[in-house]
């Protein structure tokens, strides 16, 4: 298999996992990193061997096929728009754009220039997430009819160096959080028809507790709170609540439940972790994973999966029309909060293939 040469755009606290589980790949090769600062692109490319550089360099390299962009969600369409219009695919961290409207542009200029266009997350290619989506394709328990999504915590500013982009335009519990968990519940149970939901801001500002900015007040602009239902087109109906402001709960992240049976599927921040069915009238009972990708952090898996297809030729599974349709359904909870009704979701994406079982790592296909 040839290599797939890549860059990186955005060398902040996210790009040393991405880098670090790149090396397990052997078709993915690092040429270059950029940042807007440039003391930032050196220490990366220090770390990693490899050039660091301006972003319009970086742009101008014939041998990168491929640019990661790890930005901050606000520059998330700019800059993935510069590297299609430098003629080269782009993988994106998440959301894809901070809006429908932004993500738009973004897929109908990939389209206009024939090239691909990823986004995260990837967590969903996990063993943990694999097995899940194996048990329920294979009928384990029976007609997905209901679910429930949970992922609630006091808020980012507890742990991160720099959390203020987490309270503005683009942030907030959904367009962060929610990501992971809708486009984990589309790969298992199909595409979203409708969203009903409520949002709420628990206060306007919000004091920073980790270091080195501990005791700085940072303005809150979006909403903190979300909860509402998804009714899914195969007319399953999941109950979901995204939050910042929940000092502690005791709900697991997704529970899916069907005519035969419910399934425990794991975090979908993570790549493995527990799956459990129970029969009706029985407990809780584990499941062995069937699916690899499962015992680390392989935050480039959709990455290097999406090289693997160029490769190849075949549909790559972190697809850009997977994180729109997401992106969609993320934006509808707000929508159907201030107007007050039902929002119908005009997008649907075909589930992404099911990953082989038992790959080694570095293996795809």
């Amino acid at each position: 298999m040839r290599k797939v040469g890549f860059g990186v755009i955005g060398c902040g606290v996210i790009s040393t996992a991405y880098l670090t589980a790149a090396k397990s790949f052997p078709h993915l090769e690092l040429r270059g990193v950029a940042d807007m600062r440039s003391e930032a692109a050196r220490k990366k490319g220090e770390e990693f061997g490899v050039p660091g550089m301006r972003v319009d360099d970086l742009l101008k390299r014939d041998d990168i096929e491929i640019v990661l962009n790890l930005t901050v969600p606000l520059a998330h369409t700019d800059i993935s728009m510069a590297v299609l219009r430098a003629g080269k695919h782009v993988y994106s961290e998440k959301p894809l754009g901070v809006n429908v409207g932004e993500a738009r542009k973004v897929m109908d200029l990939a389209a206009e220039k024939g090239l691909r266009v990823g986004c995260a997350p990837d967590t969903f290619l996990g063993g943990g997430h694999q097995t899940a989506r194996r048990l329920i394709d294979e009928g384990a328990i029976g007609t997905p009819i209901a679910g429930s999504a949970f992922f609630m915590c006091p808020g980012h500013e507890r742990w991160h160096p720099a959390p203020g982009f987490y309270y503005l335009r683009g942030g907030g519990p959904m367009l962060d959080m929610g990501p992971y968990y809708i486009t984990d519940l589309v790969q298992l149970l199909g595409s979203v028809a409708s969203v009903m939901g409520s949002t709420s801001r628990l206060r306007k500002e919000r004091v920073i507790t980790s270091q080195p900015m501990n005791g700085t007040l940072i303005p809150v602009e979006v909403d903190t709170h979300v909860a509402g239902t998804l009714e899914f087109e195969s007319g399953a109906i999941v109950s979901i609540a995204m939050s910042f402001d929940v000092p502690k709960h005791r709900h697991t992240p997704i529970e899916i439940y069907g005519s035969a049976g419910s399934l425990t599927v794991p975090d979908p921040n993570r790549f493995g972790g527990e799956v459990s069915i129970a029969r009706p009238g029985g407990e809780w009972e584990p499941v062995e994973l069937s699916h690899g990708y499962a015992d680390g952090n392989y935050r480039s898996l959709g990455l290097a999966d999406m090289a693997a297809a160029i490769i190849s030729g075949r549909a790559h599974r972190a697809s850009g029309a997977l994180a729109f349709h997401a992106l969609e359904v993320m934006e509808a909870f707000q929508t159907s909060s201030d107007e007050g009704r039902r929002v119908e979701i005009a997008s649907r994406v075909e589930r992404p293939a099911i990953m082989p079982a038992g790959l080694a790592l570095g293996q795809l296909d």
